[in-house]
């Protein structure tokens, strides 16, 4: 009985990285990636959270934050990894070139899906549009109509679409977990490559409160309206935060249902069927959380 509650309740997640997945729990992460002699590289670490020292900040409205942070924080580290470890030898990057690259992909991640509508839809406000109220809701529509254009698009690239297919394995993985299922390619591949805890939930919730909560901004000025985008992320995504842990505590909740539908939908394009080799990547990930979840409690194998 406290085993069917503790996979209720676990705080089991991951990402899909390039030839990998990260897995993570409370307290430890772990990052499987397929090298290029076909070996696994596996390896793992804990996660220091800010939210341990000080509880105010694990409480609802406070914990979305900290959890963007951490999920921002220890993504770009798995994702280094993958990117060193999936390579050659003589084709591994320098941290330099790491940190760059990542930077450069927030940058253009900012211009596209912020700066860009919040300036296209400022500019028709003034010329064309009858209201700020118009162009602040189709500017957010703008948004979500450019994400999911752009998921399809790059999706048609090969290593993207594999990278697509880790993102399924490592739904795969949880799901299987989450249902009492063996970790083993053949069981967990039964399950589906939708899940509702998918960060591609929160990234399609956070942009829809945006419409919502940018509609009632007025008519401010350019610097203001790009601004605003970026300092409310934090907020948005707090309040995003909290639809998606009552998505997965009342998931036969019809209204929970009619929230997470759309994320699900998305999550048809950025999620593919992977193969028996990408899955027992995720289940090495997993299974390395695991391990480390267990050490920690000094439950040992009892």
């Amino acid at each position: 009985m406290g085993e069917d509650a503790s996979r209720k309740n676990h705080l089991y997640g991951g990402q899909a990285l390039i030839e990998g997945v990260m897995m993570r729990g409370r307290d430890h992460w772990a990052v499987a990636v397929r090298k290029p002699a076909h070996d696994i590289h596996l390896e793992s670490h804990e996660i220091d959270s800010i939210a341990k020292r000080v509880p105010l900040l694990g409480k609802p409205g406070f914990r979305g934050v900290i959890a963007l942070g951490q999920a921002l924080a220890i993504g770009f580290k798995a994702l280094s990894i993958s990117a060193n470890e999936a390579q050659p030898e003589d084709e591994k990057l320098s941290s330099a070139q790491m940190g760059f690259s990542m930077i450069l992909a927030v940058g253009v991640f900012i211009g596209l899906f912020i700066v860009l509508p919040a300036l296209g839809f400022g500019y028709a406000e003034r010329h064309w549009l009858p209201s700020g109220l118009l162009a602040n809701v189709l500017e957010g529509v703008f948004r979500v109509l450019l994400l999911l254009g752009y998921l399809v698009l790059i999706g048609r690239m090969k290593e993207v679409r594999r990278v697509f297919q880790y993102h399924g394995a490592e739904h795969k993985t949880i799901a299987a977990y989450e249902h009492h299922a063996p970790l083993d390619p053949e069981h967990v591949d039964e399950f589906s490559t939708l899940h509702v805890r998918c960060g591609t939930n929160f990234l399609l919730i956070i942009m829809v409160l945006t419409i919502l909560v940018f509609a009632f901004f007025g008519s401010p000025g350019w610097a203001w309206r790009v601004g605003s985008r970026i300092v409310a992320i934090p907020i948005i995504a707090a309040v995003a935060y909290e639809f998606l842990r009552l998505g997965a505590r009342f998931p036969s909740s019809p209204v929970m249902r009619a929230v997470m539908a759309p994320g699900l939908w998305m999550q048809k394009i950025t999620t593919k069927p992977p193969g028996r080799d990408q899955i027992e990547v995720a289940i090495a990930a997993f299974d390395e959380v695991l391990r480390c979840e267990t050490a920690a409690t000094g439950l040992g194998d009892s």
